[in-house]
């Protein structure tokens, strides 16, 4: 499965392979790739806008100068024929400004930074990831385990529903599932009592 997103010069690529995604970006600082395990996925994320501030300072200068003409121009009784020009411009420039926006999720992987632009497919993607990480979590850690002590059991549960892997109902069911089969008799026990 594959979803990419484009915003203006900016293409990110997400590709969900069965034990990790391939995360694959190309702007105008250039480009590259990264493997990301699904269990080593953060599930916080951080917000960074990119903007052209260039265009939002050249934009509030020129509406600023067209204004002024056009103060000018009514006070002196000029005519205000072309004398919006730079206004206009300006106004151009701050609507340029806005609409050159991208807003995206950063999520902070061991194998780098994940960015999602949040557009219409930013849910898609984070749902995918996150489920995927859920299902990876429960293979590897979400059975009963009889080498572990039972602490080592309960934190590892309760590791597993902080990281929204168990929700508080199943939590209580794999402690309850654990505690019951560290206090029933193993089979050397049982063999004795006969």
């Amino acid at each position: 499965m594959e979803i990419n997103q484009k915003k203006r010069s900016n293409r990110l690529r997400f590709t969900f392979n069965d034990d990790s995604f391939n995360y694959a970006y190309k702007d105008r600082s250039g480009s590259g790739d990264i493997d990301v395990q699904y269990a080593g996925f953060p599930t916080k994320a951080s917000v960074s806008i990119e903007r052209n501030e260039w265009l939002r300072n050249a934009g509030l200068i020129w509406c600023v100068i067209g204004v002024l003409q056009l103060g000018h121009a009514m006070v002196t009784g000029d005519s205000l024929q072309g004398r919006g020009f730079w206004l206009l411009i300006g106004v151009i420039c701050l609507v340029w400004y806005r609409w050159a926006t991208v807003k995206y999720s950063v999520f902070r992987s061991q194998a780098g930074n994940v960015l999602v632009i949040q557009d219409r497919e930013h849910d898609r993607i984070v749902d995918e990831i996150n489920r995927r990480r859920k299902d990876q979590l429960l293979a590897l850690y979400g059975e009963l385990d009889m080498r572990n002590t039972l602490e080592d059991e309960i934190a590892k549960f309760s590791w597993l529903h902080e990281q929204d892997v168990l929700s508080k109902d199943e939590l209580e069911g794999r402690l309850a599932q654990a505690r019951a089969a560290f206090q029933a008799p193993g089979p050397a026990a049982s063999s004795q009592l006969h």
